[in-house]
C-alpha cells in the first residue's frame, strides 16, 4: 500500500489498473488452463477434458467478477434518509472467495453491522458489498477490512462492525496442514471500536 492509504483505497487503486476481460483475455485464460492440464500429465483431448479449458475460464471469470465492479456500481444510489439510530445487523451473508496465495477457495459467512447517522443502505446492497470484495483474489484479513471501509465510506455511519468466519481449502486440502478449522476475523470502526458498550451489544447479537 502507498503511504497513508487505507486497505479499501489500495484495493480500489489496484482495480483501476486491471484491464477488463475481453475476447483476447478469455482466449489467454483458456490456453493457460489447457497448458495446466498438459503440465500435470493429463490428455486435454480425452472426452472428459475437451471443453474443460473453456469451462474453467468461464468459471474463473465469474469467480473473479469483483475486479469488474466498483463500489458505485454496487450501491447504485440505494441510500435512504432514516431516523434509525440503533444497530442494524445483517447476519450469515454467504461468502465465497479465492485465496490469493494458492488460488483455492475459502468459504464462509460475513456478519455486517452499522449504526446509521441519518442514512441507511438497501438491505441487498450489504450482501453485494460483501460479494464484490469476495470475488477477487483475497486473504480473509484484508477482505474483512475492505468490507468495513466500504460501508463506512458509503454511508458515513456512526460505526461499522464486520466479522467474517470461513474455512480455507488451502489448509483443508493440502498435506500436513489438512484440518477442519474455522478462521474468524473482525474489523470495528467508529463507535464499535471506541465504545465498549456498543461493541458488547454487537458481539451479543452475533451469538443470538
Amino acid at each position: 500500500m502507498h503511504n497513508n492509504e487505507t486497505e479499501l483505497e489500495a484495493a480500489e487503486r489496484r482495480i483501476r489498473n486491471i484491464p477488463r476481460c475481453g475476447a483476447a483475455k478469455r482466449a489467454s485464460m483458456e490456453q493457460s488452463f489447457l497448458q495446466l492440464l498438459q503440465a500435470i500429465g493429463e490428455d486435454p483431448n480425452r472426452e472428459g477434458l475437451l471443453r474443460t479449458p473453456t469451462r474453467a475460464a468461464n468459471a474463473f471469470e465469474f469467480l473473479t467478477n469483483g475486479y469488474r465492479q466498483s463500489l458505485d456500481d454496487v450501491v447504485n444510489g440505494a441510500i435512504f434518509e432514516s431516523d434509525a439510530s440503533e444497530i442494524i445487523l445483517v447476519k450469515d451473508i454467504e461468502l465465497y472467495s479465492l485465496c490469493e496465495h494458492h488460488l483455492l477457495p475459502f468459504i464462509g459467512r460475513a456478519h455486517v453491522a452499522y449504526i446509521p447517522n441519518g442514512k441507511v443502505i438497501g438491505l441487498s446492497k450489504v450482501a453485494r458489498l460483501v460479494d464484490v470484495f469476495a470475488r477477487r483474489l483475497q486473504i480473509q484479513e484484508n477482505l474483512t477490512v475492505q468490507i468495513a471501509d466500504a460501508l463506512m465510506k458509503t454511508l458515513h455511519p456512526a460505526g461499522v462492525g464486520v466479522v467474517v468466519e470461513a474455512k480455507h481449502l488451502c489448509m483443508m486440502m493440502r498435506g500436513v496442514e489438512k484440518q477442519n478449522s474455522v478462521m474468524k476475523t473482525s474489523c470495528l470502526l467508529g463507535i464499535f471500536k471506541e465504545d465498549a458498550r456498543t461493541r458488547s451489544e454487537f458481539l451479543s447479537l452475533l451469538k443470538e
